[in-house]
């Protein structure tokens, strides 16, 4: 069965180690290729279509994508198992959206989980619920996102409706060890006090949910729009205050929710 899981080939984008902010502890985020949504902040783009891409920074232009295979991401993964071990850490896989790689992911989370590793997931959760299923067994985290409630302003500016996500949180929220719901802060989107207010009282609505982090907006991948030819098209926008933002930590704590304020 080992041999077979480590065979299982994936395409991944990046694999970034010693990170603090996506789960619990010390971690290794395994980045993966492909995503349903297109949210117009993503600071990702290279993340959306699960082609390989060429993408040109600085000058340089480089290949975005490759295959892998679980054996050799599980080798990376491993290098930094006594940190995990000190701090709590582990693995989350990344992306993109891992949901949107099944048979790879799950095979590398298995695989992480027979060597000891802690496991999480970042993740949309805009996927049929079988799929989501054979993650839940495997997965010590889940940090997800709900970025808006109401679902057409959700597909303006996300390409898709939330009603999926909305339902499949719920699911989430009955069956995984341990899921903390997280919210992009993104100027013109979701960054009133009503709008916020409105999902973090989805949020604490669910079962055994007790925190909700704030992500708030950045530029920091806007020049990977125009290193993929893209348009990027909230180049008028602003990251919110940190005022703002602790006004909207204090709407989240009176919905009876833990508020964090993420990276």
């Amino acid at each position: 069965m080992s041999d077979r899981l480590l065979s299982v080939q994936g395409r991944i984008f990046d694999i970034q180690r010693f990170s603090t902010h996506d789960g619990p502890g010390i971690r290794t985020l395994v980045f993966l290729k492909g995503c349903p949504l297109r949210c117009r902040w993503c600071c990702n783009p290279e993340s959306q279509s699960y082609e390989i891409q060429q993408m040109t920074q600085g000058g340089k232009t480089r290949t975005v994508g490759r295959d892998v295979t679980v054996g050799e991401v599980l080798a990376e993964v491993l290098r930094d198992r006594p940190y995990y071990s000190r701090s709590g850490g582990g693995v989350t896989l990344s992306g993109g959206e891992s949901l949107g790689q099944p048979d790879f992911a799950t095979a590398l989370l298995a695989m992480c989980l027979k060597n000891g590793v802690n496991t999480a997931i970042e993740t949309t959760g805009f996927a049929e619920l079988d799929v989501i299923d054979r993650f839940l067994p495997l997965l010590d985290h889940v940090l997800m996102d709900i970025k808006h409630m109401d679902s057409r302003k959700h597909e303006q500016f996300t390409t898709r409706p939330n009603e999926r996500i909305l339902h499949n949180a719920r699911h989430i929220a009955e069956h995984a060890d341990h899921l903390i719901i997280r919210v992009p802060v993104i100027p013109t989107f979701n960054d009133t006090e009503a709008e916020i207010g409105d999902i973090a009282a989805f949020a604490a609505s669910l079962p055994n949910v007790r925190e909700l982090h704030l992500l708030p907006y950045h530029r920091m991948g806007r020049d990977k729009y125009t290193g993929l030819g893209r348009p990027y098209t909230l180049e008028e926008i602003t990251p919110p205050s940190a005022e703002q933002m602790q006004r909207l930590l204090r709407v989240v704590e009176s919905k009876g929710l833990t508020a964090h304020l993420g990276g």
